[in-house]
């Protein structure tokens, strides 16, 4: 069973000011809900994971319905240069903004340890007086409910039989 965590209610896990740096310059966490009250963030380990990557395919794949409900961004602890020449080698359409050098995902629990970031998703929330809350989190592993893939395998006779993202 894979972790997902919500909260309602109380929503009381607030998440302080952070900023981020993109191909564009830098952005604030409160912009990145770009007029929305809900945000999702990926917590991408980047470029040279391939699980993280097939993730991503997925989600751009849904980017128009999930920006009609909330806004979305993939964030990843490579540069903003190399996450452009990689979106747009894979033809991703999401936003992106670079953790490197911010403690945003250790903050959050997606880097256990220093340098080493877990993948998943985070869910936050714009409050009335602008601050931030996160209401769910998960953690991303190959057979999670992120990806229907690992579903489509489970249908075959010997299911993934060892396969891997390339």
């Amino acid at each position: 069973m894979h972790d997902i965590e919500q909260k309602h209610g109380d929503l009381a896990e607030l998440i302080g000011g952070y900023s981020f740096v993109t191909p564009n310059g830098a952005v604030t966490l409160a912009e990145l809900f770009a007029g929305k009250r809900d945000l999702l963030i990926i917590h991408n380990m980047g470029r040279r994971c391939a699980y993280c990557t097939m993730w991503a395919d997925g989600f751009n794949g849904l980017l128009r319905h999930l920006e009609d409900r909330a806004a979305f961004v993939l964030a990843s602890p490579d540069e903003p240069g190399v996450q452009r020449e990689f979106a747009e080698s894979r033809g991703w359409g999401f936003r992106m903004v670079s953790t490197k050098g911010s403690s945003f995902n250790a903050d959050l629990g997606f880097e256990p340890e220093p340098g080493k970031v877990a993948p998943g998703v985070s869910a936050l929330y714009k409050q009335d007086d602008g601050t931030i809350v996160r209401t769910g989190k998960a953690v991303f592993g190959p057979g999670d409910p992120f990806n229907g893939a690992w579903h489509l395998f489970a249908l075959l006779k010997d299911g993934a039989n060892g396969w891997g993202p390339k």
